[in-house]
Order: C-alpha cells, then sequence, then structure tokens
C-alpha cells in the first residue's frame, strides 16, 4: 500500500489489513560520474514498495534528503543537518501514530555514520514517548551488503561501486550513464578533512566495472527477504 497513491477511504480500509508501515530514507548525494544522485533514495523506496508486495504494509513517501559527510565537497551533494533528520523522523511517526499505525520501519538507503546514528536516536526518543509503538532502524544497504557476500565480488565495496551499480542497473537502467573506474578514498585515520573531495575525487568506493543488472536483481531479493525477516521478528 502506497500511501502516496492511496486515496483517504483506501487508507482507512488498509488499517484493517496492517498496522505496519515502512519509510524509506534516502539521499541527494554523488554516486561517482555514473549514477544518479539519488541512487540511496531508490534503493531504498524500490525494496519497500518490493516487501509490500509480498505482504500487506504501509510504505509512506521517501524522504530523499539525508545527512551527507564524506560527499559533502562534492557537486550535487545536498545535506541537511542530523537535527533536521531527527525531527523528520520523529514528527513523520507522530502524525502516522496519531492515523492509527503502531509499527514504524525506517528502511535507510544511505549507510552514513552520522546518518544512520540519528535515525536510531530519533526512535530511541521516540519510544521513550509512547509506549503503545515499535520502531526499527535498518541500513538497506548494509543488508545488501552483507546478504549479498556471495555475489559481490569486490572486497570493501561501498559507494557507487559494484553493489549500487548494480543495483540500479537493475531498477533503474536509463539513468546509469556508463561507468567509472575502481577506487578507493584515502582519508587520514582520526584527522577531519576540510577539502573531502581531495582525498576522494571521484566519489567511488569499489569497483563498478565488476557490476551487473542480474546481480542487483538477486541483490535486491535478499535485501527484499531480509526486510520481511525482519518484520516477522517485530511481531514475534
Amino acid at each position: 500500500m502506497i500511501i502516496e497513491e492511496m486515496t483517504m477511504p483506501e487508507f482507512e480500509a488498509g488499517l484493517l489489513k496492517t498496522r505496519i508501515v515502512l519509510i524509506p530514507f534516502g539521499s541527494v548525494e554523488q554516486h561517482g560520474p555514473h549514477l544518479p544522485l539519488s541512487t540511496d533514495t531508490f534503493e531504498a523506496y524500490q525494496v519497500c514498495m518490493k516487501a509490500a508486495r509480498l505482504r500487506p504494509l504501509f510504505v509512506a513517501p521517501p524522504v530523499h534528503y539525508g545527512n551527507c559527510r564524506s560527499t559533502s565537497c562534492h557537486p550535487g551533494t545536498i545535506s541537511i543537518s542530523t537535527t533536521t533528520l531527527k525531527s523528520l523522523f520523529k514528527d513523520i511517526v507522530k502524525s502516522l501514530r496519531e492515523d492509527g499505525l503502531h509499527t514504524f520501519i525506517a528502511v535507510s538507503g544511505h549507510a552514513g555514520g552520522a546518518h544512520c546514528m540519528a535515525l536510531q536516536e530519533a526512535g530511541e526518543e521516540l519510544l521513550s514517548c509512547y509506549d503503545d509503538i515499535s520502531v526499527a532502524v535498518v541500513t538497506e544497504f548494509l543488508l545488501a551488503r552483507d546478504l549479498g557476500k556471495g555475489l559481490i565480488e569486490t572486497p570493501g565495496d561501498c559507494h557507487a561501486g559494484e553493489i549500487e551499480t548494480s543495483r540500479i542497473m537493475h531498477s533503474h537502467p536509463g539513468l546509469v550513464k556508463g561507468s567509472a573506474s575502481a577506487e578507493y578514498p584515502n582519508f587520514p585515520a582520526g584527522i577531519l578533512v576540510r577539502d573531502k573531495r581531495r582525498c576522494w575525487p571521484g566519489g567511488v568506493w569499489g569497483d563498478p566495472g565488476k557490476a551487473s543488472a542480474a546481480k542487483g536483481a538477486r541483490i535486491e531479493e535478499l535485501v527484499v527477504e531480509g526486510l520481511l525477516e525482519l518484520i516477522r521478528n517485530i511481531e514475534e
């Protein structure tokens, strides 16, 4: 049940089937010279919609913006503060709770450390405010990396590399603009870098050359399965 496509009566009828909602979080962030800026959003939303075809689930409209630190100097990245991100998550949950939903799963396609921590902190604060809800925060990319381990050839593949290029080749092939060379950033350990693009010029973390649409389709299937397993664990 895709909320943005539903009417008011359809939403009300949906409450008789489920009280669980998936909230996709992404980012507008550089993904090398070959992938779209909204790659993270596309991945998270795609997985949520696929899961909702397999069992009754509400899917909220995606939050396109995230907190992006390591890519903040690259053209096209639009970053919001962790404070704003936390407020967005909390406000969305509060409103959906008033609509009658009680289980809220943030599915983040962006795996930035501060970004994910902000969502987790917001979830903890929501749990302390309401004793009638359940909250989960899952990073879609980390699910893909872990569950797709047998498919992924690139050690340490992380951003705009084999995994994400495969995913977009499968789900949005018309938005893949060629490929890119393998690259790994060289941020100095422990030192905060002002000019982040100097340490990471191409914006790729992995090897896009090993990507394929077939890999992307299989990884997507595995992530959907992992998300559904998470939901079953919450219900139990």
